[in-house]
């Protein structure tokens, strides 16, 4: 199993209508096949400055991979990801 998690911070303002329907249309990765436990979480610890994270779990590596060259993954990160995160960082588990 892997566990694909990213925590991010939007370029929109908080509450804001843009960073809503960011939230809003990021649920399309939750259709990906092989996607599964795909949650949108908010970050509530002092211990960092993101904001936002994803997280979900694919049952193995090739399930992995074919989410990151999915379409809608490809199309997602073209053309919402690029342009409206700030900054990220990306961390994938698989259990010891």
């Amino acid at each position: 199993m892997i566990r694909h998690t990213v925590v991010f911070t939007l370029r929109h303002a908080k509450g804001s209508l843009k960073e809503k329907a960011f939230l809003r249309d990021a649920k399309i990765l939750a259709e990906i096949p092989d996607v599964k436990k795909f949650e949108q979480l908010r970050q509530t610890s002092p211990k960092n400055d993101y904001d936002f994270g994803f997280s979900m779990e694919f049952a193995d590596q090739a399930a992995y991979t074919g989410y990151n060259v999915h379409p809608k993954h490809v199309a997602f990160v073209r053309d919402r990801w690029e342009h409206e995160v700030e900054r990220f960082l990306e961390i994938d588990y698989e259990p010891v």
